[in-house]
Formats: structure tokens, sequence, C-alpha cells
């Protein structure tokens, strides 16, 4: 007969900033099926973060090679820098480790074709956290008519460099728009505005056959917000901020998807269920990259 401890993963949470706290271990830290391992240089953040989810000491690590050195690993979830995504998850690919990966896989599309390539090639699985595709309200929006489809991301006042923007926060954008796409995309437009290389605004439309989906997001907006809005069929659907309404005492993780997506990646790590389409997570990095080769051109 199995020991207690049969259906506990040991789950290394790599990179502890703002995605991390605020995000990924107020979902991970509650869960009883989970040993979690914490990883980063800042030992200050290392240590108040495990004590605050009671992961012992001996299950917190400033070095990749004292994590890796551990007893196995079953997954991990890496929120480190986008600089640094690559290297960190190379690393634990060439371990065997099953990996979750906050968007996007790098900055580049060469980066992320490589990690790709480096996951097939040691064959070990590698998923990307579109959470959007896991949001309720998204969900619910890819099962309804939609001809037309518009969703705005907007920003208080954060313009920022071209490549930045695209491939940190406008990806949002652009895979969700191929997530809500109601058929094969045939015509791709890009617009917006930089100025001193500084990226103020951005334009996303993909047609095809009885369907246009646009996005866009002002950097200079004046106050944070995300909205979709869906026509088809003589009818109309709006989603603000992730919400179908009102969301009462939901916990923010679940109407974002953050606590769907992270099941669906532990599911799939038991054997449950099946991890995403790994060329699918690439088709929307190449779709980032024609983004910015158009704004830079």
């Amino acid at each position: 007969m199995g020991s207690m401890d049969d259906d506990v993963l040991a789950v290394a949470v790599v990179g502890l900033g703002g995605i991390a706290r605020n995000a990924y271990l107020p979902v991970l830290g509650t869960r009883a099926d989970l040993r979690l391992r914490l990883m980063t240089r800042d030992r200050a953040k290392l240590d108040a973060l495990g004590d605050a989810y009671r992961v012992p000491a001996e299950c917190r690590f400033t070095e990749m090679d004292a994590l890796l050195g551990e007893a196995p690993l079953q997954a991990a979830f890496v929120h480190v820098a986008t600089v640094a995504h690559v290297e960190v998850v190379t690393r634990l690919l060439d371990a065997g480790v099953p990996t979750y990966v906050d968007k996007p896989l790098a900055d580049t599309l060469a980066g992320s074709r490589a990690l790709v390539a480096h996951a097939e090639r040691t064959g070990t699985p590698l998923m990307v956290g579109f959470n959007r595709r896991h949001a309720p309200a998204y969900v619910a929006a890819a099962r309804a008519p939609r001809e037309t489809v518009i969703l705005q991301k907007n920003e208080a006042d954060a313009p920022g460099a071209v490549r930045d923007v695209v491939f940190d926060d406008f990806i949002h954008v652009a895979d969700t728009l191929r997530f809500l796409a109601p058929g094969e995309v045939s015509d791709v437009a890009v617009s917006g505005r930089v100025e001193d290389g500084m990226l103020e605004h951005v334009a996303l439309t993909l047609a095809g056959p009885g369907f246009t989906c646009f996005g866009a997001m002002n950097r200079r907006a004046g106050a944070k917000s995300e909205r979709l809005q869906l026509i088809g069929d003589g009818h109309q659907r709006e989603v603000r901020d992730l919400a179908d309404g009102p969301t009462g005492w939901t916990p923010v993780g679940r109407v974002k998807g953050i606590e769907q997506i992270c099941e669906h990646f532990l599911a799939a790590v038991r054997g449950e269920t099946q991890f995403p389409d790994l060329q699918d997570a690439l088709a929307t990095h190449e779709l980032c990259e024609q983004v910015v080769e158009r704004l830079d051109g």
C-alpha cells in the first residue's frame, strides 16, 4: 500500500518576483498536494516567502545546482526575468523536469524556437503560461458566437522599448486574439506609435473568412484596464478586467485563470490530461515577432 506522500509532487518555484508573489504562490502555496521548493538569489526575499508559506529551510535555494542536486523534482514553475528564461528553462529541461514558464518563452523568436526545439529533443514537457486561455469569462467567450472580437489592454503610463512591451505584455493580447479567432487567420495588420524608441500604443488585427479580431494596447491610457467585446449572431457580450460580471468573493487567481492553468499543468504532470500544443504557443511568439518587425520597420 502506498504512503501518504505518494500523491504529493515536489514542485520548484524558480524566481520570486511580483508575478510569483502576487499570482502563483497564493495558488500553489495553499495546495496540500505539493511540496514546494523555492529559489531566488535574494536570501531575504527567499526566507520571507519561505516563512510565509511554511516552506522548510532545506527546501529554500539560492542556486540552481543546489536545487537540482536535491531529491528529484517532479515539476517547476519559472518566473525569473524574461532575459533569463532560456538559461533557466534549458537547465530544467536537461534535468528532465516538466516545466511551466511564465510568458514569453524568450524575448526573441530565435530564443523561443530554441527552447521549443530543446523540449522536443529532450522529451521533457514544457508549457507556456497563457492564463487568459483558462480564465472562465474568456473560456465562455470562446464558446459564444463572434464575428467581431475587440480586446483592449491598457496601462496607466508605461511606454517601453518595443520588443519588451510586445513580448512581455502585448503577447497576452496577441495570444487571446488567436485563442478567440473563430477560424483560420488569413490577414494580419499592425499599427502603432513609437516615439524615441518607446512604444506608446499598438494595434493588431487578425482577420479571416467572416470574422475580424482587433486588439489594442495604449501605454498612456491614464489607468490600467482590460476590456473584451464580442459581437456575433445578433448578440453582444462584454467582459471587463477578465470578469464576466460581479465576482464577489471569488479569488482573483480563479478569475484570471491562474488556478485553472496551474491545475492543468499539474494534472498533465500526473498524466491525467495532455500538455497544450507547444507549437501553438510558438505560433503566438511568431506573431509577436511580426508585430515587433513592423513597428521597428
